[in-house]
């Protein structure tokens, strides 16, 4: 079975620019040795991308922050984690999930047999968002997401993530 990383929104503004956290800044070593861990051509990731118009968006009137505006520095993924990523397809989203990758992903499945482990941020949006949305997918796909390389907006609600996560069948493992 042919195990895939998925790298949700590893970006400058999610980890210390516009909506970085120290919990953020804390996971990026656990990340690389992650990406390292796995065969280059089975890492992939996602890229949080919005328009210089974000604020005029359902998503911008409810996140009054302006992030990962497309050719920004803070939309860029973070230069050491770019760099193990080599040639990775990189999938710009416009929301928290990507239909695109869950598309691609599920017509893989279709002819091989897969499994997806996630890490990245933030854990209650963006990887919880893309964990569900893969799971629905592809209900049969072994999906896990390691805590070690995730970070929520909170601790808190990274935690409730984690938890929705494993309610949704989806292996939360720690470290591994």
């Amino acid at each position: 079975m042919r195990k895939l990383l998925i790298v949700i929104d590893m970006q400058n503004d999610f980890i210390d620019g516009a909506l970085g956290t120290r919990e953020a800044k804390a996971i990026v070593e656990n990340v690389k040795a992650k990406i390292r861990s796995y065969d280059p051509q089975d890492v992939i990731a996602t890229r949080d991308t919005h328009a210089v118009n974000y604020l005029e968006t359902q998503e911008g009137r409810n996140l009054p922050v302006v992030h990962c505006v497309k050719g920004t520095d803070g939309w860029q993924i973070r230069p050491d984690i770019a760099e193990l990523l080599g040639n990775a397809k990189i999938y710009d989203k416009p929301t928290f999930g990507s239909v695109e990758l869950a598309k691609d992903l599920a017509e893989l499945a279709a002819s091989e047999e897969i499994e997806l482990e996630l890490i990245g941020l933030c854990t209650d949006i963006c990887v919880v968002s893309n964990a569900l949305l893969l799971k629905a997918a592809m209900p049969e796909v072994p999906i896990s997401v390691d805590a070690s390389c995730c970070a929520g907006v909170t601790p808190a609600t990274h935690e409730a993530a984690l938890s929705t996560m494993q309610t949704c069948q989806i292996k939360v493992r720690t470290g591994e």
